[in-house]
């Protein structure tokens, strides 16, 4: 039977780490929001905001892209200097204690990473580089930064509440106007080294995960209400194979019936054994 977590007085979700030696971990926004980055969905499941944009209207629209980089321009600020917080610090913790088969995020800040965790997929990729669509041109997000502010001193100078994908969200301006750097190796369309809504996961990302998921003992979900595909199709398969699943998450997740143990906490609250 699922039931919530009562912070300081239930041991289920310990008890479920100590009984599993290898798990296979999936994260999701919800464990990055203590580092100032926002989450997208809220208790029930749904948007907070305008869904995200996809990767069609990216490649084909000039218009998507001016108002993309426009909001990322404003939003990295904060976001490409957020900090692991202590839930990214637990998981650390649980992989040094050698349990951590592998761990899969849906999250581009890479926090995991400087945390200290090793074991590590970025399933979606990640917000720290940009790269060249035609020529595969990489560079580093903080370098671009410094173009965009160049050629767009007046955007440069906005301030608008933090938006979950490192932009921010800028209402009533005329994004028509600002100027997208192009490719400076072959004039082709830079995007951030990040999976949009509409664009396939690389497939040795998802290979990768579906290895690990099968040699683990136990899936743990934190942070996530796996209502994106990419994410939920590990926890659907590892619970038809019969592998014992919990979650942590605030609110419903699309697993909720898949589950052994649901843990209704903050992240924080819920993997403080581990620290």
């Amino acid at each position: 039977m699922n039931a919530a977590i009562q912070p300081g007085l239930d041991t289920r979700l310990r008890d479920f780490v100590e009984a599993h030696p290898r798990l296979f971990v999936l994260t999701g926004a919800g464990i990055s929001t203590d580092s100032g980055i926002p989450d997208y969905r809220d208790r029930d499941g749904q948007w907070k905001r305008t869904p995200p944009v996809t990767y069609q209207a990216f490649m084909h629209e000039t218009a998507t892209r001016q108002r993309y980089w426009a909001r990322s321009l404003v939003g990295w600020r904060r976001f490409g200097c957020a900090e692991p917080n202590a839930t990214h610090r637990a998981l650390v913790a649980l992989e040094r204690r050698g349990q951590v088969e592998l761990l899969v995020t849906q999250n581009v800040d890479r926090l995991h990473q400087r945390a200290g965790s090793e074991r590590v997929v970025d399933l979606h990729g990640r917000l720290d580089q940009v790269r060249c669509m035609a020529c595969d041109w990489r560079q580093d997000r903080h370098a671009f930064q410094q173009v965009l502010v160049v050629r767009n001193p007046d955007f440069a100078s906005l301030d608008a509440a933090d938006a979950p994908d490192g932009d921010a969200d800028l209402d009533g301006h005329d994004f028509g106007r600002f100027d997208v750097p192009p490719c400076p190796a072959c004039g082709g369309i830079v995007k951030p080294d990040v999976v949009f809504f509409g664009e396939n996961v690389p497939r040795d990302r998802v290979a990768t995960a579906v290895e690990a998921w099968q040699a683990a003992d136990a899936v743990l979900v934190v942070g996530s209400s796996l209502m994106v595909f990419s994410g939920y199709r590990f926890v659907a398969a590892a619970a038809k194979a019969g592998k014992p699943i919990a979650t942590v998450n605030l609110g419903v997740t699309r697993a909720d019936p898949l589950v052994t143990l649901k843990i209704d906490a903050p992240c924080v609250e819920a993997l403080a054994f581990l620290r």
